[in-house]
């Protein structure tokens, strides 16, 4: 049976089989819930608006020819990159969020634009009964010049699909659907050598494991015209990590290149909470042996103080592309703490430069704490925010929640958006599902992710729920047993609106107001750090706290678990459990 792993933030692994997963996150043997029949009455959201606030972005404002990393701001983990010609190419984890696989491009490694999501097909993806940290891991992106064809190879960790690779001749037209492939492990990574063969990395467990976290990077042979591995070509080519006298943890993410004749692997180390670190290994054959270099690890941010100011961390799952001008860049993933010293924006996307001048890529300040901001390639004009392209810094996302197809930012989780919402020129309706937020199945939200320790999101709604059954309003939302509902509901013949926090599963309202005025209500929340507060407005101008200001400590990966960072959701049920005292 396949065996997979599911890390911890600290980086602890648990195994288990593909046999109780499924039975776990649900057999996916369905197809994705159709469409509900619509209900008689649904919320309608327009004029939302997400500004950030980070103090240190005020503190470091770009000088010339700089731009800020991390380039993908919340939760865009395990980033992997490719190139074609003058075309970057750049995928995230997804996990349980729908569609799947975010995918970027960029002409000069500095201003991207989201093109689509590589798994946006229900053919593709398959997390309807999936735990929010369950689904689709480290997706792996390359191109192959012999074939002119784009690869995107992953572990769907959902109705027991495993390890897939998906591939198309154009990433802004769609892909495949899922081809399986017959291996155990996680984190695949494919390999094309210029001799036309092809082979495939992975992480998997070893023959025996001699201590916890002991793991191995396994090698196949890779056969292009049938899409699988090669039968009895694997071979493991790292037992451990780069000393496995020291019982290194966790080697995983591997990516292979090729440089001057010599082939190089690297790899994550060390579990992907505070001791995560990217490492190297290089070899005269794809085979190896491989020999790890005298100076690893080559990216960390394990060894300085825990208080230091502005403190990025958890550096590590690293991927290497090569600039226009033989340059080359990584793109890495790595947390930036609040205050509390919390998670709550998950695991970024951050790129450095790397100087390959020598033997082995040297990650430029990749050893000492990260800065905000990097240089940019020569000669390119940093146009973040301007001409379509995402912003950084500290940046104001408007959207009157109109168009006919929502912005790409929005997701679902285990579900279709366009299985509950519609939109036209009065707002964003969402079609209420007869489940609560805390169910682990696809519930009637549209979720945008959280991308500053501190910002303020509002939106308008017009709502009069007819029932204490229905409640519509906002969501701060980490996992379905962690996580904060915010909306109107009523109690008896009056509309109240309600703030109910849930903590390991276990809910409590934090406060309630019975609402007087009658028509629309604009709902805000606000994040100060670890310090939030849910405030809504009757006329526009004023708003009032409910519930007063609460701990963000519950939108944390740290304190939730799991992989993804928080998201803040536009939410309707026709189940409501929120019982107002």
């Amino acid at each position: 049976m396949m065996q997979f792993s599911v890390t911890t933030p600290g980086g602890r692994r648990a195994s288990t089989y593909a046999l109780l997963l499924s039975m776990l996150l649900g057999s996916g043997a369905t197809a994705q819930a159709q469409k509900a029949q619509p209900a008689k009455n649904q919320p309608v959201f327009t004029q939302f608006v997400y500004q950030g606030n980070d103090q240190v972005y005020k503190d470091y404002p770009l000088k010339e020819g700089e731009f800020y990393s991390p380039v993908l701001q919340g939760c865009y983990p395990d980033p992997s990159i490719t190139r074609k010609g003058n075309d970057y190419y750049l995928v995230n984890s997804s996990f349980a969020m729908v569609p799947g696989v975010p995918i970027f491009h960029s002409n000069d490694l500095v201003n991207w634009k989201q093109i689509g999501h590589v798994l946006d097909r229900p053919s593709q993806l398959k997390v309807e009964k999936s735990g929010i940290s369950a689904g689709i891991y480290a997706p792996d992106i390359k191109y192959n010049a012999h074939n002119n064809t784009f690869y995107m190879i992953t572990t769907q960790i959902a109705a027991g699909i495993g390890n897939m690779v998906v591939k198309t001749q154009d990433p802004a037209k769609g892909w495949s659907d899922p081809i399986k492939l017959k291996f155990d492990g996680i984190d695949p990574s494919l390999f094309f050598d210029d001799n036309g063969k092809a082979y495939l990395v992975h992480n998997d467990a070893p023959p025996k494991a001699l201590y916890n976290g002991h793991r191995v990077i396994k090698l196949w042979e890779y056969d292009l015209e049938k899409d699988a591995v090669v039968p009895g070509s694997d071979k493991i080519i790292v037992d451990g990590g780069v000393d496995i006298t020291q019982k290194p943890i966790w080697i995983e993410g591997p990516h292979m290149y090729k440089k001057n004749g010599r082939y190089y692997l690297m790899c994550a180390e060390g579990g992907t909470g505070g001791w995560h670190s990217e490492v190297i290994f290089v070899s005269n054959d794809p085979k190896g042996p491989f020999v790890p270099a005298n100076n690893n690890p080559i990216l960390t941010q394990r060894y300085f103080p825990k208080d230091r100011a502005n403190k990025v961390d958890w550096a590590g799952h690293a991927d290497l592309v090569e600039g226009h001008n033989g340059k080359y860049y990584a793109v890495f993933l790595a947390v930036r703490p609040n205050d509390k010293n919390r998670v709550n924006t998950g695991r970024e996307t951050f790129m450095l430069p790397v100087d390959w001048s020598g033997e082995y890529p040297v990650f430029e300040n990749g050893l000492v704490p990260l800065k905000p901001a990097i240089k940019m390639p020569e000669g390119v004009v940093n146009q973040n925010g301007q001409n379509g392209y995402l912003p950084g810094g500290n940046f104001t996302f408007t959207d009157d929640l109109t168009a006919a197809k929502p912005d790409f930012r929005w997701i679902g989780v285990r579900g279709a958006r366009e299985n509950f919402i519609s939109n036209n020129k009065e707002g964003l309706r969402i079609n209420p599902f007869p489940v609560t937020i805390k169910a682990t199945e696809p519930t009637s939200t549209l979720f945008y992710r959280q991308q500053h320790a501190s910002f303020e999101a509002t939106v308008k709604l017009s709502y009069a729920p007819r029932s204490e059954k229905e409640l519509a309003g906002v969501v701060c939302y980490q996992k379905e047993t962690y996580n904060y509902v915010f909306g109107i509901t009523t109690k008896g013949s009056d509309r109240y609106i309600v703030l109910e926090r849930t903590a390991n599963g276990q809910s409590a309202v934090v406060g309630s107001e019975k609402i007087t005025a009658r028509g629309d209500v604009r709902l805000r929340v606000t994040a100060k750090g670890d310090a939030y507060t849910f405030s809504y407005s009757t006329d526009e101008k004023e708003y009032k706290a409910v519930g007063g200001t609460v701990s963000g400590d519950i939108l944390s990966t740290d304190v939730a678990g799991g992989f993804t960072g928080a998201l803040i959701g536009l939410y309707a049920t026709s189940a409501n459990d929120v019982v107002i005292p």
